[in-house]
Parts: structure tokens; C-alpha cells; sequence
């Protein structure tokens, strides 16, 4: 069903250009990109896929990212949501006030799903590969990792700051702006099956980070996030769950920095008991149906019923 600000686009039709865009948005991010690299490194492009994960090149993949984020993610959804609404903002789900217990009961089911997306983390390494997909696998990760260490250069207070602006913030604010409250969001309303846009969703979300070891543990986190949206209605506070599970892992990071200990082990750090983790999926359901009691979606704008939906967008309407 329509809302009142709604131009006559189909939620489905919605669903399908906000994925056309984005895809436009990345090439054209990539596009953007190279001037970047090659004005801040004195690099040819060419070389980027080795030399982005030295650290001396740290500044120019961070302004990569950000313009990967914000083209790729957040300017295409909000392109969709112009040409969709007349009042975009509000049907992506950047409207409502939020409580400080909404807020707070976010922050303990995202503190407390990480130890059970550990557990799926583990469980992704169980499932069994052939040696050529492994090495695949292992490759992708290693470089992933270097690439990781390489950016978080976190060597003061300021490096931290600015990772956390950059690497927490910005990817929380992108990328729950596109999946949640854009592909989920005209997914729900398309569909209304909650259940199955979550789950879509939470996949797409998962494949875009391109880990096959991280694969599951991302898809969980994903439904995390896709219900904090759905029942609320608020993206704000699905932004804000995402922001405290990237500030948590950058915060583990520079603490074990300020040890002297390489970023590697704190990623290894516990590896192989996370399947503890899975005790804490009960706390998780507990804290969620919590946060469905407790948390207020804005009502919906609807159009008056003799309003004659064929003539949706037109100076008849």
C-alpha cells in the first residue's frame, strides 16, 4: 500500500533500481577512485591491488572507502527514495524519536549477538571444502586482513578517532541506509512477508562483504539489524547497532596496538572456542522481544480512501 507521499512507484519496482543504482554507484565510485590513488600515492592504478595494503597508502584507501560508501551505498538509496516519495527521508525511515531505552536495548542485543555470531563464525568453519576452494577462501581472507591492518595505521589517539569517523560511522551510516532501509524496507512493503525481506536482505548483506569465513556470522548479524529496523521503524537505531559492532572491533584492535600486539591475534583471539557463543542466543531472543514491546514505530502517513490510486502523481490526485 501507498503512503501519502508516495509518486506511484511500486515498492517492488523500487527494490530492483535501488540494486540497479547501486551498482551504477559502485562503478562509478571506482571510476572516482582512480584520480584519488593516483594524486595521493604518486601510484599508477595498476599497482593498487598490491600497494593498498601497505600502510603508507592508508590516507588514500580510507578517501577510497569513504567514496565507495557514500556513491555505492548511500546516494544511490537516497536517489530511489527521491524518485519513489515526496518525502524520502521519512521512507527510508530516518523519522521518529528515539527513546534511551530503545537505545540501550540496541546496544546490549549488539554487544551480546556478537559472541553468537562468533559461534556462526565457528560454524562457517566446519563446513567442509575442497583444498582449491580453501586456498581460495584462505587467500581472500589473508588479503582482506592485510588490507585491514594496513588502514587501521591506528599509532595515536587521532588515528583511532578517525577510524572510528571513517571506518565505524560512515560504513554504519551507508550501508544500513541502502539494506535496511532501502532493500528491506520496499522489500516488506512489496512482499509483507517480514521474515523473508530480512533473510534476502541479510544474505545480500553477507555476500557484499565478500568472506566466505565470515559468511554466516554476517548473515545473523544482518537479521539483528533487519529486525531492530522492522520493529521500530526507526534506521537510526539499526545505524546505531551497526556502529557499536564496527567501534567494538576497531576499539580491540587499537587496544591490542597500544600492547604491542599485531592486529592478526586479535582477530584469532578465541577462534577456536567461539562456538561458546551460541549460550548467548537466548539472551539475544530475550533482549529482542524486549525491544519489540518497547519500541514505537512512527505511523504511516496513509492516503484518504476516496483518493483514486490510477491517478497517483498526476495534477488530478
Amino acid at each position: 500500500m501507498y503512503d501519502s507521499h508516495s509518486k506511484g512507484i511500486s515498492y517492488t519496482a523500487g527494490f530492483f533500481m535501488l540494486i540497479a543504482f547501486a551498482v551504477a554507484g559502485s562503478i562509478l565510485a571506482g571510476i572516482l577512485s582512480i584520480p584519488v590513488w593516483t594524486n595521493m600515492t604518486g601510484l599508477s592504478i595498476t599497482s593498487m591491488e598490491n600497494a593498498i595494503s601497505d600502510p603508507a597508502n592508508s590516507n588514500a584507501v580510507k578517501v577510497i572507502q569513504c567514496i565507495s560508501a557514500i556513491f555505492g551505498f548511500f546516494l544511490p538509496t537516497l536517489l530511489t527514495a527521491k524518485m519513489m516519495s515526496r518525502k524520502p527521508f521519512r521512507l527510508l525511515g530516518f523519522t521518529g524519536n528515539s527513546s534511551f531505552t530503545e537505545a540501550a536495548l540496541v546496544i546490549g542485543i549488539m554487544l551480546t549477538a556478537l559472541f553468537v555470531s562468533g559461534g556462526f563464525a565457528w560454524l562457517n568453519e566446519q563446513i567442509p571444502v575442497t583444498d582449491s576452494l580453501k586456498k581460495t577462501f584462505d587467500k581472500m581472507e589473508g588479503d582482506y586482513n592485510k588490507q585491514a591492518e594496513a588502514i587501521l595505521s591506528l599509532n595515536s589517539t587521532v588515528d583511532y578517532i578517525v577510524a572510528i569517523l571513517v571506518m565505524a560511522f560512515l560504513p554504519a551510516l551507508c550501508e544500513e541506509t541502502l539494506f535496511r532501509g532501502g532493500l528491506q524496507n520496499f522489500l516488506t512493503r512489496a512482499t509483507r512477508n517480514v521474515w523473508l525481506s530480512v533473510i534476502i536482505v541479510s544474505i545480500l548483506f553477507s555476500i557484499a562483504h565478500f568472506s566466505y569465513y565470515g559468511f554466516l556470522s554476517r548473515v545473523f548479524l544482518g537479521v539483528m539489524l533487519g529486525l531492530i529496523y522492522y520493529f521500530s521503524g526507526k534506521l537510526w537505531l539499526s545505524i546505531l547497532a551497526h556502529f557499536v559492532n564496527n567501534a567494538l572491533a576497531i576499539t580491540v584492535v587499537y587496544v591490542y596496538k597500544l600492547q604491542g600486539k599485531p592486529m592478526a591475534e586479535a582477530i584469532k583471539e578465541g577462534n577456536d572456542t567461539a562456538y561458546w557463543g551460541f549460550i548467548a542466543l537466548p539472551v539475544v531472543i530475550l533482549l529482542l522481544v524486549l525491544f519489540k514491546k518497547y519500541a514505537r514505530k512512527p505511523e504511516e502517513e496513509l492516503p484518504p480512501a476516496d483518493k483514486n490510486e490510477e491517478l497517483r502523481n498526476t495534477p488530478f490526485y
